[in-house]
């Protein structure tokens, strides 16, 4: 990755921001890191840097971190958004999807994951932790709130298609061979092929991806 990227750390535990900011100097796709304390002062620093990352903790004092997420995306809608927090209640992170957060994390990630994680949020890509990657999927259910565009660059054949949305609706891979009558070991090619094309580690992510993206149309 050749260009540099500005991000800001809003987290209201000073330890905790500087743990932050020593983990992610050295990535060499970090221009310069900048810290708030409150949701007040991240719309202040927004307003003077050029940002396109936000690393956000939820339990911020005064405007928590959910309304912060959702006026910073209102406001800086090419804005990357990486939820960062110990919460992880439904309620929580449903409002963060419908502001339109690219990531949402727990604390306890390792520092050289956090930083692979970044560079695939800033590439485009997604993440969600497996603790709220269930509420994630269930809002397949609730009219698509992931539903943000038509992507059709990831060159899908028509079979990896058919077997992404059986993969999104939970199929294993036996069960996934039976409805396209294939061999098991076939669904698990496609599977793998499907996954290397969507840039992503496991088949949670891959329907997360397919459900936020609608690649399925």
């Amino acid at each position: 990755m050749g260009k540099k990227y500005n991000i800001l750390i809003v987290e209201d535990h000073a330890l905790t921001r500087f743990a932050l900011k020593t983990s992610l100097r050295d990535a060499d796709f970090i221009e310069d890191i900048f810290e708030a304390s409150c949701a007040q002062e991240a719309y202040e620093q927004l307003a003077v840097h050029e940002v396109q990352l936000v690393i956000m903790d939820l339990g911020l004092p005064g405007t928590n971190g959910v309304k912060a997420t959702q006026e910073i995306k209102k406001m800086y809608k090419k804005i990357k958004v990486v939820v960062l927090t110990s919460h992880n209640e439904e309620d929580e992170v449903i409002k963060c999807l419908e502001a339109g957060i690219s990531a949402y994390c727990s604390k306890d990630i390792r520092p050289d994951k956090l930083i692979e994680l970044i560079k695939d949020i800033l590439n485009g890509n997604l993440w969600f932790d497996s603790t709220v990657s269930q509420y994630v999927l269930n809002t397949k259910r609730n009219n698509s709130i992931l539903r943000q565009k038509v992507d059709d660059s990831y060159n899908l054949t028509i079979k990896e298609k058919k077997v992404l949305s059986l993969l999104a609706d939970g199929n294993s891979n036996q069960q996934i061979a039976k409805k396209l009558n294939i061999s098991v070991n076939t669904a698990k090619v496609h599977v793998c092929n499907i996954l290397q094309k969507l840039s992503v580690d496991d088949r949670t992510q891959a329907a997360i991806k397919a459900i936020k993206e609608n690649i399925l149309g």
